[in-house]
């Protein structure tokens, strides 16, 4: 990706630690909408002071999207969208809430659709895009106590190969990834320790991400790969 410009969403979360030095590393100058400044102190923690020269943090809200509009335009390119913002909720479907099943929707789903939808329009003008979303082995195989989030990483998934299709004779390509537990502090955090050593770990999911993002991938469309570590 050396001298592409890459808009990383949720560079600063747990994921993004793993996956952001890995794209810096590529040559690509990267930007970073953030909405706290912590996960961005954090970020800065971990790489070389020299690394972010390469990179831009925007303060954005990804769910507006107005704001996701005017990040995308007054970038006024992106050649690689890599969009890694999403969450985790779980609950019985009969106790869940409407308002949190919504809230999982808008955190995977709609802000994936919000940024595809308007990195599209450039990529489509430029002639060139690499979009890499992420949605999860649950989107395929659902969990119980996991109605809401496996089934808007399976809108994340069913969006993807629909962009896929559209884009089909276009040097635009999108993809998607399938992590199962991802080896991430707050997952730690959640579920212990025990097993953390058969999760997926952020740099291991940051190569897989990253080829799909490159010119080496140029032929692989709508793709749903999973990375499911030894789970």
């Amino acid at each position: 990706m050396k001298g592409k410009q890459v808009l990383l969403t949720g560079g600063t979360g747990g994921l993004g630690l793993g996956v952001t030095p890995t794209v810096v590393a590529s040559g690509a100058r990267v930007i970073i909408p953030y909405r706290s400044e912590s996960g961005v102190i954090r970020l800065k923690a971990r790489m070389p002071a020299a690394d972010f020269d390469r990179i831009v943090f925007v303060k954005a809200d990804l769910n507006d999207e107005s704001a996701v509009e005017k990040l995308v335009y007054d970038l006024g390119r992106v050649d690689v969208l890599i969009h890694l913002v999403g969450g985790f909720s779980m609950g019985r479907t009969d106790e869940f809430s409407f308002q949190d099943w919504k809230d999982s929707f808008d955190l995977n789903l709609h802000t994936t659709f919000l940024v595809c939808k308007h990195c599209l329009r450039v990529m489509r003008k430029a002639g060139y895009g690499r979009i890499v979303t992420v949605a999860s082995r649950g989107a395929l195989q659902p969990g119980a106590q996991l109605a809401a989030y496996c089934a808007s990483k399976a809108g994340v998934v069913a969006l993807t190969q629909a962009i896929a299709q559209e884009t089909k004779n276009l040097d635009i390509t999108a993809n998607v990834v399938l992590p199962s537990v991802i080896d991430t502090p707050s997952n730690r955090d959640a579920m212990g320790e025990a097993q953390a050593d058969e999760w997926v770990k952020p740099e291991s999911l940051a190569e897989v991400i990253s080829f799909l993002a490159s010119d080496a991938a140029r032929d692989v469309r709508g793709a749903a790969i999973p990375v499911y570590g030894s789970v």
